[in-house]
């Protein structure tokens, strides 16, 4: 009898039966095979602090939320920043709302802000300023869903749960469903398919996930992907040919004009002031439509972004005494 195969240089133990090439083509699809993704995450994998050694797990869910919908070069100042001054949720928790949303600066969607304010009080307040490991407790957490929930379990914790992000959606979609793109949400089955993947080895099925993850944000891109250079052993769109996306294309939005834009000019003035801010202050900073800068001022009250003082003027939330 053979002696069972040696580990790889990652921990994970490969079959040692290794078929023929007619066999292998005649075999299923399968996601992407361990060593071979992880091989290739080693040599080009980005270098991004979150990812080190000694990053808190407090740390990697800040990165998890300034990362949704936000470029990774916008994300890595703000997060030196948060993480040098924010050490921990108690440091955070200290402080009022109105820092997390003045340091938050010009990252985009600010609600982030607001839900990791609250997130590092309820941290404080019920888990003495250790964040969960496991994911249906991080559920509970402000502003925690699905995905950051198992990206924090998985990458601070070594959980061996399956991460999707429209990445690895893509990666999966091509190379084993033969679709140019995946579909507009994650499902069970793009969970199942990942989970069917993973190493049984918690620590490198972390890093299985995370090359995934890197994977399709740079080689296997949306718009252009470098097939060329691609390490996969087998994708079935590539053996289909490169067929055509089903549908339109999913049109970036638009940002120029939008309320989104608006919401931006109006929380810069206030974010960028000493003080509170008056009224007429905030029509200066939006004149192209008075009817969308009425609309954004109430959706930053509502939000709980902006707060309007006794005297009627506009601050920051917990920087002045507002109106109850």
């Amino acid at each position: 009898m053979r002696g069972a195969p040696a580990p790889g240089r990652h921990g994970y133990v490969p079959d040692d039966r290794v078929p023929s090439a007619r066999a292998a083509a005649a075999a299923p699809p399968a996601a992407p095979a361990p060593d071979v993704l992880l091989d290739w995450f080693d040599r080009h994998g980005r270098d991004l602090p979150w990812r080190r050694p000694g990053t808190t797990a407090w740390q990697v869910l800040i990165s998890e939320v300034m990362l949704q919908q936000t470029p990774v070069v916008r994300v890595l100042p703000v997060w030196q920043e948060w993480v040098a001054r924010w050490p921990t949720p108690d440091a955070l928790a200290a402080e009022p709302a109105a820092a997390a949303v003045r340091a938050w600066g010009r990252l985009g969607y600010p609600r982030r802000a607001l839900r990791l304010h609250d997130c590092a009080t309820v941290l404080r307040d019920r888990f003495d300023g250790a964040v969960p490991a496991d994911v249906e407790t991080l559920l509970t957490l402000p502003g925690v869903g699905d995905y950051t929930a198992r990206a924090v379990a998985c990458f601070a914790y070594g959980a061996a749960v399956p991460v999707v992000d429209v990445n690895v959606r893509r990666v999966i979609a091509r190379a084993l469903h033969g679709a140019a793109q995946p579909g507009a949400a994650t499902t069970p089955t793009d969970r199942a398919d990942v989970a069917a993947a993973l190493p049984a080895d918690p620590q490198v099925a972390a890093r299985y996930s995370a090359a995934l993850m890197e994977y399709g944000a740079l080689v296997c891109t949306a718009r252009s992907p470098q097939c060329d250079s691609c390490v996969l052993p087998r994708c079935t769109w590539r053996e289909a040919g490169f067929p055509a996306q089903e549908g339109p294309w999913r049109r970036p939005q638009r940002y120029e004009g939008t309320d989104r834009q608006a919401r931006g000019a109006l929380l810069a003035v206030v974010r960028e002031a000493d003080g509170a801010v008056s009224r007429a202050a905030l029509d200066a900073a939006w004149t192209r439509d008075p009817g969308q800068r009425d609309r954004a001022l109430h959706s930053l009250l509502t939000d709980g972004l902006l707060e309007q003082t006794d005297a009627g003027a506009f601050a920051l939330p917990g920087e002045h005494g507002h109106r109850g």
